[in-house]
């Protein structure tokens, strides 16, 4: 059966695109029939992250109202061919989707697909709710700061109230994504550490992603990191987060402060 995934957040630049990007190549690589929807109407980026934006043809936009058919604006993706795109519109508004023509191409998606992840634009608007509306599952990004939390809860709140399920009476799976955890940082309380996010947020933990410029490398060369650099740190924790999406039981392990050259050569001596 398919499963519809939100991948949202209130707060803007806290790695949901990257997040979408990386989770469906995980999926992907695993065997699943993965289709990642880029919601983000006049902002569209994450074709760019996938490497398909001088492929993009048809949009959203275009299915929704009619003007092209599924297949038409459904991207393949070259390394993967589990993995597929439906990029957004980077010249309409986000009025140009409506809940029924998006119902509409999410029921279509799922006669084809295993997965079909919704990249959320940031906020509360149209876009965002719309893009939660058909969700079975979500995920809800954070970074460890004190705003990016609270936004958070605000989503965590629509999620449990602007859904179809939640409208139902039916239970919504969340999960949250920490993103850009330093553990450094952690230690010396200049960010939230992990207990203080999960106290806040009171949602299962997906997964944390450790601060690395390996994400931002990957993006920039039109690749999620599971596939451009499958041994990082980041690709594995986006590997092992797939893998509990997947119903498998694997723990989540907190990232800990790398240790410079000088205090581990200091440390052999002391300990010596």
């Amino acid at each position: 059966m398919s499963k519809v995934m939100v991948v949202t957040s209130g707060k803007g630049g806290v790695g949901k695109t990257t997040s979408s990007a990386a989770l469906g190549a995980a999926l992907a690589q695993a065997g699943q029939n993965v289709v990642v929807v880029d919601f983000d109407v006049g902002l569209r980026n994450l074709d760019l992250v996938m490497g398909a934006e001088r492929r993009v043809v048809f949009d959203l936009v275009n299915v929704v109202q009619g003007d092209a058919k599924l297949p038409q604006a459904l991207i393949r993706d070259k390394r993967l061919e589990t993995l597929s795109l439906l990029p957004a519109s980077q010249t309409r508004d986000k009025d140009a989707l409506t809940e029924e023509g998006i119902g509409r191409v999410i029921e279509e998606l799922r006669e084809r697909f295993d997965w079909i992840i919704c990249d959320s634009p940031a906020g509360i608007e149209k876009g965002a709710t719309l893009a939660m509306r058909f969700a079975d599952v979500a995920v809800v990004v954070t970074n460890p700061e004190v705003s990016s939390v609270r936004d958070s809860d605000r989503i965590i709140g629509m999620l449990d109230s602007k859904t179809l399920r939640a409208e139902g009476g039916e239970r919504l799976q969340k999960h949250l994504l920490l993103t850009r955890y330093d553990p450094a940082r952690a230690a010396r309380g200049e960010m939230m550490k992990v207990e203080d996010v999960l106290e806040i947020l009171a949602i299962p933990l997906l997964g944390i992603v450790a601060e690395s410029p390996d994400v931002l490398t990957a993006s920039n060369l039109g690749s999620p990191v599971t596939l451009h650099n499958p041994a990082s740190p980041p690709a594995r924790a986006y590997t092992e987060a797939a893998r509990r999406l997947m119903g498998e039981e694997v723990a989540v392990v907190t990232p800990s402060p790398q240790r410079g050259l000088l205090s581990r050569l200091f440390g052999r001596r002391a300990a010596a």
